[in-house]
């Protein structure tokens, strides 16, 4: 009879490599599902001199704000890149999971998906503009007591928009509040602490 063949053995050279292939399809995989990280403007294009520049101005966090921008900058650009007020976050750059969410005269609205223009005359308020001088507005100080983040990326478009719908229903319904925070994505799912914060924030309000 002839030998039967033995299991190939596995060097370690071929375990990294089939494991760096499996990695490197996986990475390509989510990658695909859940898009390419949102881009800001390189140093290069920050400097470089600026297309059909028009007049803009508009308040932020109380103070009266006059510059130039191009027509397709968006309102989050400004905030972060012109102004440096970075606590606004870009994350998906489509409008659609909330880190950039800014109060426009009071209403949330995702800044990374507006025009800057389109804000011109008006009142913006960044996660910045809740500070009393060092004292933390009644919402920051709920989402630290109550845990309501985890990474803390969404964290300040979580916040506005909490503030956002308490300025709007002062004593909120669970309801309300789950309708008025949808719009906000947490990756880390802290949404049960989240909905504490906002209860508690109501409360202090």
């Amino acid at each position: 009879m002839k030998d039967e063949k033995k299991p190939r053995s596995i060097s370690r050279r071929d375990f990294l490599k089939d494991f760096g292939s499996g990695v490197v399809g996986s990475s390509v995989l989510i990658h695909g599902l859940h898009g390419a990280p949102a881009k800001e403007k390189s140093r290069e294009e920050q400097l470089r001199p600026l297309e059909n520049p028009v007049p803009l101005s508009l308040v932020v966090n109380g103070k009266k704000v006059e510059l130039m921008v191009e027509p397709r900058t968006t309102l989050a650009e400004v905030l972060r890149n012109d102004l440096k007020l970075t606590g606004t976050k870009i994350v998906c750059n489509h409008g659609e999971c909330g880190a950039c969410t800014v109060l426009l005269d009071d209403e949330a609205v995702y800044s990374c998906h507006m025009l800057a223009l389109d804000a011109a005359g008006k009142n913006v308020k960044t996660i910045e503009g809740l500070l009393e001088g060092e004292k933390l507005h009644p919402v920051q100080e709920a989402f630290i007591e109550h845990d309501g983040l985890q990474c803390g990326f969404c964290t300040p478009g979580q916040i506005i928009a909490a503030e956002a719908l308490l300025i709007k229903h002062r004593t909120p319904t669970r309801e309300e509040i789950l309708e008025g925070m949808s719009g906000n994505l947490c990756r880390c799912a802290a949404y049960p602490k989240i909905l504490d914060s906002v209860v508690a924030a109501a409360e202090k309000r």
